[in-house]
């Protein structure tokens, strides 16, 4: 029997051990966490954490919605309980999560930055309050510091187009910090034009951008100006969250009728929003493109799904799911209308789908070329899907049916300063598989060229794709 998440963690074979310990350790390959959602303001206020369940617990949906399905009270999760009640409730929940990754981040995050060998549970959680919360009154354990810890040289946050990044600004100008943390572009509130608030952000985006807003192309001239402001403080990377890719054309005059008929407070029709969408989408693809921007897509989430705790507590709260529906052939025509006049960005395509592997591996090798090492990429598994066996499986739908050699790999996608260690968990998980290609005698055992593939897809590669100015492990 194997230690609990002991040295081998997850790693079987000689030679997934070996590739591990020697490309893909986060102690000598460093991370580049290129879309993530934590707050710039608390890295330049290199904010000190009062405790454990601050970290963990204010605001990770993953774990809230774990709780509520052992039963804990809302009082215990997003409501007035102490910090120390939230923590027991969780700590409680811990063994439960059997087979969850919740059960080894957590663990490897405990062992990684606190130094703990030993089980949370219901009895071991005031130990473990006590000697986190000792570390984390420590300078040691400020934000800034744990990103150092981590081995972090980059970090791509998740900003608004009317953002003034003026945090970014800050973190820039102090020389103390070498960690490079720039903005990421998320035009979502400009795209979503069916929202009740959409006319009142366009007026926002008007005034931030000095132009007035009328139709389609002023939108468009709004967006450039707050593009050319982002790429002037260091942005090349833009994200969209999507219900799915959507490909319905219409003509400037139909744009223009749906974009007045919102921002004069009207109901636009599920069509008219798909055409908004598809002309919105195509618009920022052919920016990017221009400025050799990478653009990633989001979709397959159905969000918000309880009525009665949305009116609660709101959104992005622990309440959201898969969504089966994303059709391909319009994610296909949607590239392929940027194909036409060679307008095609690099773009990372994520589904929270995991039967949708398949459907992006073959249509992104559609549009590969240019020069570009998968100039089209399939994200890493995401949100539901970031477990080992969804892990597994994108690693080896990416490799059957496109080149996995090129894949820029982990990224993080939270808001909490401890989660570098699921680069580590993909990382022994990749090691893992690729080992037991080579143990099986499906991959020759070349010590250089594994050890280039390790190091591109654990770093390497990112930073070679997004064209980062940084030095390759």
């Amino acid at each position: 029997m194997k230690e609990f998440m002991g040295k081998d963690f997850l790693l079987d074979t000689d030679v997934a051990k070996e590739l591990y310990e020697k490309f893909a350790d986060m102690k000598k390959i460093p991370v580049l966490d290129y879309h993530c959602h934590i707050n710039p303001q608390e890295i330049y206020e290199d904010r000190q954490f009062d405790n454990i369940a601050q970290v963990w617990l204010g605001g990770d949906h993953y774990k809230w919605r774990q709780m509520r399905t052992n039963g804990v009270d809302e009082k215990y999760i997003t409501g007035d309980a102490s910090d120390r009640e939230k923590f027991q409730k969780w700590a409680e929940t811990m063994p439960k999560l059997i087979g969850n990754p919740l059960y080894h981040w957590s663990h490897l995050e405990l062992r990684y930055y606190f130094g703990y060998q030993g089980n949370l549970n219901k009895d071991t959680a005031e130990e473990v309050w006590n000697l986190c919360n000792e570390k984390l009154r420590s300078s040691d354990f400020s934000v800034r510091n744990l990103i150092r810890m981590s081995n972090v040289k980059l970090i791509c946050t998740t900003d608004d187009p009317v953002d003034d990044l003026g945090w970014h600004k800050k973190i820039k100008e102090d020389s103390s910090f070498d960690v490079q943390v720039l903005p990421a572009w998320r035009p979502d509130k400009a795209c979503n034009i069916e929202k009740p608030d959409f006319a009142e952000y366009i007026k926002k985006l008007s005034e931030v951008s000095g132009v007035a807003i009328t139709d389609f192309a002023s939108l468009m001239t709004a967006l450039s100006k707050r593009l050319d402001y982002f790429a002037e403080n260091g942005c090349n990377v833009s994200d969209h969250g999507l219900n799915y890719v959507t490909y319905a054309p219409a003509s400037t005059e139909e744009i223009d009728g749906i974009l007045k008929k919102a921002l004069a407070g009207e109901t636009v029709s599920e069509f008219e929003d798909r055409q908004y969408k598809t002309a919105f989408m195509t618009g920022m693809a052919k920016e990017y493109c221009k400025r050799d921007w990478v653009m990633q897509l989001h979709y397959g989430c159905k969000r918000d799904n309880n009525a009665y705790m949305y009116e609660k507590i709101g959104p992005d709260t622990g309440f959201d799911c898969i969504n089966n529906y994303a059709p391909a052939a319009e994610l296909a025509d949607y590239l392929n209308a940027l194909s036409a006049t060679n307008e095609v960005p690099k773009t990372i395509i994520y589904s929270l789908n995991p039967m949708d592997d398949a459907v992006i591996g073959t249509i992104i090798g559609c549009f590969q070329g240019g020069g570009v090492k998968n100039r089209i990429q399939q994200g890493s598994a995401w949100w539901f899907n970031d477990h080992y066996t969804g892990m597994v499986n994108q690693l080896k739908s990416l490799a059957n049916l496109s080149c996995l050699g090129n894949f820029v790999g982990m990224l993080t996608d939270s808001r909490s300063f401890l989660s570098y260690t699921r680069h580590d968990y993909f990382r022994r998980i990749m090691c893992q598989l690729i080992g037991g290609w080579v143990e099986n005698g499906e991959f020759p055992y070349d010590e250089k060229i594994l050890g280039e593939i390790i190091k591109g897809i654990s770093y390497n590669n990112a930073v070679e794709y997004f064209g980062f100015e940084l030095e390759k492990a």
